[in-house]
């Protein structure tokens, strides 16, 4: 069984969980609509190291990832707000 670690329950089975997404920068208030279409709907798809949104189905916490998607292994998890783990 694939297990995630939730940084408020620990480790729970994947099936747990939700995708939110690659952490990306937004584009300000002031972007035009091509620049917006660009942000949401291109992605990199690059493999690596990459932060991501995860969301917890059972208690209702959103966190984020660091995951090496080449070899789809979470590095490190936190809530938002936390000081980023080295």
């Amino acid at each position: 069984m694939k297990l995630l670690r939730c940084p408020v329950n620990g480790a729970r089975p994947v099936s747990e969980f939700v995708y939110g997404g690659e952490v990306r920068e937004m584009p300000g208030d002031a972007c035009t609509d091509a620049e917006w279409a660009d942000y949401v709907f291109n992605r990199s798809g690059i493999p690596g190291v990459k932060i991501e949104w995860w969301y917890h189905v059972a208690s209702g916490t959103w966190f984020l990832a660091k995951r090496d998607v080449a070899a789809d292994h979470v590095l490190q998890t936190w809530l938002p707000g936390e000081e980023v783990p080295e």
